[in-house]
Protein backbone atom coordinates (compact mmCIF):
# COMPACT_ATOMS: atom_id res chain seq x y z
CA UNK A 1 0.00 0.00 0.00
CA UNK A 2 1.37 3.33 -0.50
CA UNK A 3 1.88 6.28 1.56
CA UNK A 4 -0.94 8.60 -0.79
CA UNK A 5 -3.11 5.66 -0.08
CA UNK A 6 -2.70 4.71 4.00
CA UNK A 7 -2.46 8.76 4.27
CA UNK A 8 -5.74 8.66 2.68
CA UNK A 9 -7.01 6.05 4.65
CA UNK A 10 -5.73 7.55 8.25
CA UNK A 11 -7.88 11.30 6.93
CA UNK A 12 -11.36 8.68 6.72
CA UNK A 13 -10.56 7.20 9.60
CA UNK A 14 -10.06 10.98 11.53
CA UNK A 15 -13.51 12.07 9.63
CA UNK A 16 -15.36 9.30 11.00
CA UNK A 17 -13.85 9.68 14.27
CA UNK A 18 -15.10 13.21 14.00
CA UNK A 19 -18.74 12.73 12.52
CA UNK A 20 -19.36 10.29 15.21
CA UNK A 21 -18.00 12.44 18.21
CA UNK A 22 -20.27 15.10 16.69
CA UNK A 23 -23.55 13.09 15.96
CA UNK A 24 -22.88 11.70 19.90
CA UNK A 25 -22.37 15.58 21.16
CA UNK A 26 -25.54 16.47 19.16
CA UNK A 27 -27.50 13.70 20.75
CA UNK A 28 -26.22 14.43 24.27
CA UNK A 29 -26.87 17.86 24.39
CA UNK A 30 -30.62 17.30 22.77
CA UNK A 31 -30.97 14.81 25.52
CA UNK A 32 -29.67 17.19 28.54
CA UNK A 33 -31.70 20.61 26.89
CA UNK A 34 -34.80 18.24 26.45
CA UNK A 35 -35.14 17.43 30.16
CA UNK A 36 -34.55 20.92 31.58
CA UNK A 37 -36.92 22.39 34.09
CA UNK A 38 -39.73 24.31 32.28
CA UNK A 39 -39.10 27.75 33.25
CA UNK A 40 -42.25 29.45 31.16
CA UNK A 41 -44.75 30.87 33.02
CA UNK A 42 -47.92 28.75 33.46
CA UNK A 43 -50.66 28.96 31.51
CA UNK A 44 -52.85 30.00 34.27
CA UNK A 45 -50.89 32.94 34.96
CA UNK A 46 -50.92 34.29 31.04
CA UNK A 47 -54.02 35.15 31.97
CA UNK A 48 -53.07 37.15 34.74
CA UNK A 49 -53.93 40.97 33.51
CA UNK A 50 -52.96 42.52 36.43
CA UNK A 51 -49.79 42.09 38.83
CA UNK A 52 -46.11 41.88 38.75
CA UNK A 53 -43.62 40.01 36.93
CA UNK A 54 -40.50 40.07 39.01
CA UNK A 55 -37.69 38.77 36.40
CA UNK A 56 -34.78 37.26 37.74
CA UNK A 57 -31.21 37.22 35.58
CA UNK A 58 -27.82 35.69 37.18
CA UNK A 59 -25.75 36.27 33.97
CA UNK A 60 -25.67 38.63 31.18
CA UNK A 61 -22.92 37.70 28.54
CA UNK A 62 -21.10 38.99 25.45
CA UNK A 63 -22.69 38.06 22.67
CA UNK A 64 -19.28 36.80 21.16
CA UNK A 65 -18.29 33.48 19.08
CA UNK A 66 -17.23 31.44 22.25
CA UNK A 67 -20.12 32.33 24.10
CA UNK A 68 -22.18 31.59 20.51
CA UNK A 69 -20.47 28.32 20.64
CA UNK A 70 -20.81 26.86 24.55
CA UNK A 71 -24.41 27.75 24.01
CA UNK A 72 -24.61 25.51 21.13
CA UNK A 73 -22.20 22.73 22.07
CA UNK A 74 -22.27 22.54 26.08
CA UNK A 75 -24.85 20.38 27.96
CA UNK A 76 -24.03 22.16 31.02
CA UNK A 77 -27.02 24.10 32.35
CA UNK A 78 -25.28 27.21 33.66
CA UNK A 79 -25.00 28.14 30.09
CA UNK A 80 -28.79 27.42 28.58
CA UNK A 81 -30.56 28.30 32.55
CA UNK A 82 -28.87 31.14 34.36
CA UNK A 83 -27.21 32.84 31.27
CA UNK A 84 -28.85 35.48 28.78
CA UNK A 85 -26.36 36.87 26.20
CA UNK A 86 -26.46 40.64 25.69
CA UNK A 87 -28.22 40.79 22.20
CA UNK A 88 -31.04 38.89 24.28
CA UNK A 89 -30.95 41.17 27.04
CA UNK A 90 -31.12 44.20 24.59
CA UNK A 91 -34.00 42.79 22.93
CA UNK A 92 -36.06 42.12 26.10
CA UNK A 93 -35.58 45.72 27.37
CA UNK A 94 -36.86 46.68 24.21
CA UNK A 95 -39.82 44.57 24.22
CA UNK A 96 -40.59 45.66 27.58
CA UNK A 97 -40.45 49.40 26.27
CA UNK A 98 -42.06 49.28 23.31
CA UNK A 99 -45.07 47.63 25.44
CA UNK A 100 -45.27 50.52 27.48
CA UNK A 101 -44.63 47.94 31.00
CA UNK A 102 -43.39 50.19 33.46
CA UNK A 103 -40.63 48.55 36.12
CA UNK A 104 -41.32 49.29 39.39
CA UNK A 105 -38.32 49.17 41.79
CA UNK A 106 -38.39 46.96 44.74
CA UNK A 107 -39.16 49.35 47.45
CA UNK A 108 -41.98 50.55 44.34
CA UNK A 109 -43.30 46.98 44.89
CA UNK A 110 -43.14 46.86 48.74
CA UNK A 111 -45.21 50.10 49.37
CA UNK A 112 -47.58 48.87 46.34
CA UNK A 113 -49.01 45.36 48.37
CA UNK A 114 -48.20 47.55 51.38
CA UNK A 115 -51.33 49.56 50.92
CA UNK A 116 -53.66 46.16 49.94
CA UNK A 117 -54.90 48.15 47.22
CA UNK A 118 -56.00 46.49 43.69
CA UNK A 119 -53.22 46.29 41.52
CA UNK A 120 -54.39 47.13 38.24
CA UNK A 121 -51.84 46.25 34.67
CA UNK A 122 -48.91 44.73 34.12
CA UNK A 123 -46.04 45.70 36.03
CA UNK A 124 -42.02 44.10 35.96
CA UNK A 125 -39.66 44.19 38.45
CA UNK A 126 -35.51 43.26 37.17
CA UNK A 127 -33.39 41.40 39.61
CA UNK A 128 -30.11 39.91 39.91
CA UNK A 129 -28.75 37.51 41.50
CA UNK A 130 -24.70 37.06 42.94
CA UNK A 131 -23.90 40.28 40.78
CA UNK A 132 -20.83 39.21 38.61
CA UNK A 133 -19.18 40.65 36.45
CA UNK A 134 -21.00 40.73 33.64
CA UNK A 135 -24.30 42.35 35.10
CA UNK A 136 -21.88 45.77 35.13
CA UNK A 137 -20.11 45.23 32.37
CA UNK A 138 -22.64 44.44 29.97
CA UNK A 139 -26.65 44.92 31.79
CA UNK A 140 -25.88 48.19 33.58
CA UNK A 141 -25.08 50.41 30.51
CA UNK A 142 -28.81 48.78 28.99
CA UNK A 143 -30.55 49.26 32.20
CA UNK A 144 -29.31 53.09 32.71
CA UNK A 145 -30.17 53.92 28.68
CA UNK A 146 -33.51 52.83 29.37
CA UNK A 147 -33.75 53.96 32.97
CA UNK A 148 -35.02 51.17 34.76
CA UNK A 149 -34.54 50.90 38.56
CA UNK A 150 -33.24 47.05 38.82
CA UNK A 151 -32.69 45.03 41.94
CA UNK A 152 -29.08 43.46 43.01
CA UNK A 153 -28.73 40.24 45.33
CA UNK A 154 -25.07 40.52 46.83
CA UNK A 155 -23.48 37.52 48.29
CA UNK A 156 -21.57 39.66 50.76
CA UNK A 157 -18.84 37.34 51.96
CA UNK A 158 -17.93 36.11 48.16
CA UNK A 159 -17.53 39.49 46.33
CA UNK A 160 -14.53 39.04 43.68
CA UNK A 161 -14.55 35.13 43.97
CA UNK A 162 -14.69 33.02 40.93
CA UNK A 163 -18.19 31.21 41.24
CA UNK A 164 -19.38 28.94 38.42
CA UNK A 165 -17.40 29.90 35.71
CA UNK A 166 -17.35 33.81 36.16
CA UNK A 167 -15.92 36.11 38.60
CA UNK A 168 -18.36 37.71 41.06
CA UNK A 169 -18.00 41.80 41.30
CA UNK A 170 -15.89 43.25 43.28
CA UNK A 171 -16.88 45.62 46.40
CA UNK A 172 -15.44 48.39 44.11
CA UNK A 173 -17.14 47.40 40.96
CA UNK A 174 -20.13 47.20 43.16
CA UNK A 175 -19.59 51.16 44.72
CA UNK A 176 -19.20 52.84 41.49
CA UNK A 177 -21.84 50.70 40.05
CA UNK A 178 -23.92 52.41 42.59
CA UNK A 179 -22.60 55.76 41.84
CA UNK A 180 -23.41 55.31 38.17
CA UNK A 181 -27.36 54.21 38.93
CA UNK A 182 -27.89 56.19 41.44
CA UNK A 183 -31.45 55.83 42.94
CA UNK A 184 -31.96 52.92 40.24
CA UNK A 185 -30.41 50.64 42.12
CA UNK A 186 -31.42 48.86 44.97
CA UNK A 187 -29.06 46.33 46.88
CA UNK A 188 -30.64 42.39 48.49
CA UNK A 189 -28.63 40.17 50.76
CA UNK A 190 -27.88 36.76 49.42
CA UNK A 191 -26.50 35.44 52.66
CA UNK A 192 -22.83 36.29 53.33
CA UNK A 193 -20.91 32.58 52.60
CA UNK A 194 -23.94 30.15 52.59
CA UNK A 195 -24.19 29.87 48.98
CA UNK A 196 -23.61 27.01 48.28
CA UNK A 197 -24.62 22.97 47.70
CA UNK A 198 -23.96 19.95 49.68
CA UNK A 199 -25.19 16.79 50.34
CA UNK A 200 -26.51 15.79 46.50
CA UNK A 201 -27.50 19.54 45.82
CA UNK A 202 -29.51 20.69 49.32
CA UNK A 203 -28.45 24.58 49.94
CA UNK A 204 -25.82 24.28 52.86
CA UNK A 205 -28.72 27.02 55.16
CA UNK A 206 -31.53 24.57 54.96
CA UNK A 207 -29.52 21.60 57.09
CA UNK A 208 -31.70 21.27 60.25
CA UNK A 209 -28.05 21.60 61.79
CA UNK A 210 -26.67 24.54 60.27
CA UNK A 211 -29.88 26.83 61.17
CA UNK A 212 -28.04 28.51 64.50
CA UNK A 213 -24.96 29.16 61.82
CA UNK A 214 -27.31 30.77 59.07
CA UNK A 215 -28.95 33.36 61.63
CA UNK A 216 -25.23 34.31 62.41
CA UNK A 217 -24.81 34.22 58.21
CA UNK A 218 -28.07 36.60 58.09
CA UNK A 219 -26.83 38.97 60.87
CA UNK A 220 -23.06 39.51 59.42
CA UNK A 221 -24.37 39.60 55.41
CA UNK A 222 -26.56 42.89 56.91
CA UNK A 223 -23.86 44.29 58.70
CA UNK A 224 -20.95 43.70 55.81
CA UNK A 225 -23.61 45.31 53.61
CA UNK A 226 -24.19 48.70 55.47
CA UNK A 227 -20.16 48.36 56.15
CA UNK A 228 -19.53 48.66 52.20
CA UNK A 229 -22.43 50.69 50.79
CA UNK A 230 -23.69 52.31 53.85
CA UNK A 231 -27.26 50.55 54.91
CA UNK A 232 -28.96 47.43 55.65
CA UNK A 233 -31.21 46.11 53.45
CA UNK A 234 -35.25 45.17 53.76
CA UNK A 235 -34.50 42.59 50.99
CA UNK A 236 -33.61 38.96 51.16
CA UNK A 237 -32.91 36.98 48.20
CA UNK A 238 -32.84 32.58 48.74
CA UNK A 239 -29.91 31.32 47.21
CA UNK A 240 -31.13 28.19 45.26
CA UNK A 241 -35.10 29.50 45.50
CA UNK A 242 -36.49 28.41 48.82
CA UNK A 243 -35.79 27.75 52.59
CA UNK A 244 -36.67 25.25 55.07
CA UNK A 245 -40.32 26.25 57.13
CA UNK A 246 -37.51 27.03 60.00
CA UNK A 247 -35.52 29.52 57.96
CA UNK A 248 -38.75 30.95 56.56
CA UNK A 249 -39.97 31.68 60.08
CA UNK A 250 -36.97 32.80 61.33
CA UNK A 251 -36.82 35.19 58.31
CA UNK A 252 -40.69 36.27 58.93
CA UNK A 253 -39.74 37.46 62.07
CA UNK A 254 -36.58 39.84 60.95
CA UNK A 255 -38.86 43.22 61.68
CA UNK A 256 -36.55 45.38 59.11
CA UNK A 257 -36.85 42.36 56.56
CA UNK A 258 -40.04 43.62 53.97
CA UNK A 259 -39.58 40.74 50.83
CA UNK A 260 -37.91 37.69 50.48
CA UNK A 261 -37.32 36.89 47.16
CA UNK A 262 -37.90 33.48 45.88
CA UNK A 263 -37.32 31.27 42.86
CA UNK A 264 -41.20 29.94 42.94
CA UNK A 265 -42.13 30.69 39.50
CA UNK A 266 -45.22 32.93 39.52
CA UNK A 267 -46.53 36.28 39.55
CA UNK A 268 -46.99 39.00 42.25
CA UNK A 269 -51.08 39.76 42.33
CA UNK A 270 -53.10 42.03 44.90
CA UNK A 271 -53.36 39.19 47.55
CA UNK A 272 -49.41 38.30 47.31
CA UNK A 273 -47.31 37.78 50.39
CA UNK A 274 -44.03 39.50 49.42
CA UNK A 275 -42.48 37.33 52.24
CA UNK A 276 -42.49 34.49 49.26
CA UNK A 277 -42.10 36.76 46.06
CA UNK A 278 -42.28 34.65 43.72
CA UNK A 279 -39.76 34.92 40.07
CA UNK A 280 -39.66 34.76 36.82
CA UNK A 281 -36.05 33.15 35.63
CA UNK A 282 -35.04 34.08 32.41
CA UNK A 283 -34.01 32.64 29.52
CA UNK A 284 -34.93 30.62 26.20
CA UNK A 285 -37.31 28.63 27.59
CA UNK A 286 -38.98 31.05 29.85
CA UNK A 287 -38.60 34.10 27.21
CA UNK A 288 -41.79 33.01 24.72
CA UNK A 289 -44.17 32.78 27.63
CA UNK A 290 -42.97 36.09 29.48
CA UNK A 291 -42.96 37.82 26.34
CA UNK A 292 -46.63 36.52 25.70
CA UNK A 293 -47.81 38.03 28.86
CA UNK A 294 -45.95 41.36 28.65
CA UNK A 295 -47.66 42.39 25.07
CA UNK A 296 -51.35 41.16 26.31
Amino acid sequence: MGKKARLGILIGVIIAFLTILAISVHHNIKYELGNRPDYAISKRDEQIKNGVMVLCYHRILAANEIVKFDQQVSPNSQFHDFNVNLSQFKHQMDVIQAHHVKVLAMPQLIKLVKKHRPIHGRYVVITFDDIDRTMIDNALPVLLKHHYPFTDSIITGNTGWYKDGTKLATWPAIRRMKKRAGNLVTFAVHTNRMHYLVDHGTPVFNLPNNFVRFKRDYAVSQQVLKQKLGHRSPIFTYPYGSGTPQVQKFLDERLGLKAILTLNNGLVTTHSDLKETPRVIVNSSSWPSISKWLSQ
